[in-house]
């Protein structure tokens, strides 16, 4: 796998529709994500969250501003980074083994080589014996580990998820945030996950990126040292990062006002917010 790269969003803005009468989605984002690094993105239903991981796919250029991954504009897709969008983005008249492997078709990787490494990305997710099987024909979470295998597959070095465990129950939500923890601590790739719930972000993110609500902007870039291990879920440090994301979504909701330096600081490195704990919803 290519070593990791570095994502930088540069006073990034990003609008749709005629400059006259427009919709502003996200507004002055400036925030990077180290090499290796993971980082959760949360805020309100329609601040921009999806619009952000598309900009770093390439499938959306901004506005306004620039976003780099590993130094350089992104001006189009890389072949190197996955997106695991919400609805998994499987095709129900393809095999799993199909599945996984469409990626690599539309890089021309031969179909032998192609068909080698959607296998071995299968059996690395625990799908071993289901090559054959259609989506439909899998459980939920068995859909979720095929996404999975898909972006394995690939060879990626930037995973970008956007909700993919939102449709599932929690114990199976858990067991696959484990999974992912598992993943990124063996492939080492740069990642993003856009999520709604608190706890998820606070699970896989080293740092958590609050966004404002409609246009959205950056509130608080809350660290959080303890993600990255199994043990985080039952510490205290866990419930306190919780109760400063839960601060910073309580927050202005209007975006009408970019947040100041010293408010970043406070949601981020001051006492906690002690009326909200941990939620599944954010």
């Amino acid at each position: 796998m290519p070593s990791a790269p570095r994502i930088e969003f540069n006073d990034v803005s990003l609008s749709y529709g005629r400059p006259s009468d427009g919709t502003e989605a996200l507004s002055g984002l400036r925030f990077s994500v180290e090499a290796g690094a993971s980082v959760a993105l949360i805020g309100p239903s329609g601040c921009g969250k999806s619009s952000a991981l598309r900009m770093i796919a390439g499938l959306t250029s901004p506005t306004a501003g620039e976003v780099l991954v590993g130094g350089r504009p992104v001006a189009k897709p890389r072949r190197s980074t996955a997106l695991i969008p919400q609805n998994l983005g499987l095709f129900p008249w393809k095999t799993a083994l199909d599945n996984v492997t469409v990626g690599l078709s539309i890089r021309k990787v031969a179909r032998s080589e192609a068909r080698r490494r959607g296998r071995e990305a299968m059996r690395e997710v625990g799908l071993e014996g289901f090559e054959a099987a259609y989506p439909r024909e899998l459980s939920g979470g068995m859909q979720q580990r095929l996404a999975f295998a898909r972006a394995i597959a690939l060879d990626m070095d930037v995973l970008l998820m956007d909700e993919p465990l939102s449709a599932i129950d929690a114990l199976l939500r858990e067991q696959l945030q484990d999974a992912l923890l598992d993943l990124w601590a063996s492939s080492g790739h740069t990642q993003v996950l856009v999520t709604h719930s608190i706890e998820e972000a606070v699970y896989l993110g080293q740092r958590i990126l609050v966004l404002s609500g409609h246009p959205g902007r950056l509130v608080a870039d809350i660290a959080n040292s303890g993600a990255g291990t199994r043990s985080h879920r039952d510490s205290s440090e866990f419930a306190a990062v919780c109760r400063k994301v839960r601060a910073a979504l309580d927050g202005p909701r209007s975006g009408a006002d970019a947040p100041s330096d010293s408010v970043l600081h406070e949601v981020s490195g001051g006492p906690a917010n002690e009326k909200g704990g941990c939620s599944h919803e954010g």
